[in-house]
């Protein structure tokens, strides 16, 4: 029952985020005093159909400012986000998280990456995003947002391709950019066939930042250690395929899953403001 809860909220999620379905036909984006809204998940600004702006794209954006300036909102807003409840964003709202999930269930061979692949992305979050764009910014010209340009397949999957379809001055622009990005796409496309959720394991720099609030958010999975029989039912379920009795793990996107599947009901989640008094507590 929590995948089919999930999976309604995923697509909800992603209609909300893209609800301005009139900029899909007329090839122009939304513009309105929403975009300077900052939305918790990975969701191209240049999408035709986003109401919101890309956290990434945000940090990014004003990195690369001449005159460097820190996005005390966007990190801000993106650390309130990872205290309360962790990475539940990637698990419940991202998009892109939600088309990685579909993808994996074409059929073909299935593979587990080597853990210290998962280090790679915290990489991108300091190099591509956070360092190279103020770097690379002069006194009139600002700096190219690294990640966005070269390494973002939802950018190219959400915003080029439509805006190439229905818009025939930016199809007319089109180059080599272009065809590095749609390359790129492919090839994470596979990724992700082959490999549960492998962009968000190994490349986004938003699940990189919010795994940094996974073990002390206000949302955390609890196990009851006289109740748990060691069976390893959650590890054999957990769609990460995260170890065994590893609760809160950097990488959980709070899915759930070993929650509702504990045949002893070991498992629970919390929201807990603080010790001792304000949670919530919550049984299978």
């Amino acid at each position: 029952m929590v995948s089919i809860k999930r999976r309604l909220v995923q697509l909800a999620a992603a209609f909300a985020f893209n609800s301005h379905v009139a900029g899909f036909f007329r090839g122009t984006i939304y513009r309105g005093n929403l975009k300077q809204v900052c939305l918790p998940v990975l969701n191209c600004y240049s999408c035709p159909g986003a109401i919101g702006s890309c956290p990434v794209g945000s940090l990014q954006a004003v990195a690369s400012l001449s005159t460097f300036y820190f996005s005390f909102y966007v990190t801000g807003f993106l650390a309130l986000v990872g205290v309360f409840t962790g990475r539940l964003a990637c698990g419940w709202l991202c998009p892109f998280g939600l088309i990685q999930e579909l993808l994996y269930r074409i059929p073909s061979p299935k593979y587990l990456l080597p853990d210290w692949t998962r280090f790679v992305k915290y990489f991108i979050l300091v190099i591509p995003v956070l360092l190279l764009p103020p770097m690379f910014a002069g006194d009139i010209n600002p700096g190219t947002p690294f990640f966005c340009k070269w390494l973002c397949p939802a950018g190219t999957l959400e915003a080029a391709i439509p805006l190439s379809v229905t818009n025939s001055g930016i199809r007319g622009a089109l180059g080599w950019l272009f065809t590095w990005r749609i390359s790129w796409l492919a090839a994470i496309l596979i990724f992700v066939i082959l490999i549960k959720r492998g962009f968000c394991l190994v490349l986004c720099p938003l699940g990189a930042f919010y795994s940094l609030f996974n073990g002390i958010s206000f949302l955390k999975i609890s196990r009851d250690p006289e109740r748990c029989n060691t069976c390893g039912k959650c590890a054999v379920i957990c769609p990460l395929r995260l170890p065994e009795r590893t609760m809160n793990h950097p990488e959980c996107t709070r899915c759930l899953k070993c929650v509702h599947n504990c045949p002893t009901g070991a498992l629970k989640w919390r929201l807990q403001i603080t010790e001792g008094c304000a949670s919530v507590h919550v049984k299978n």
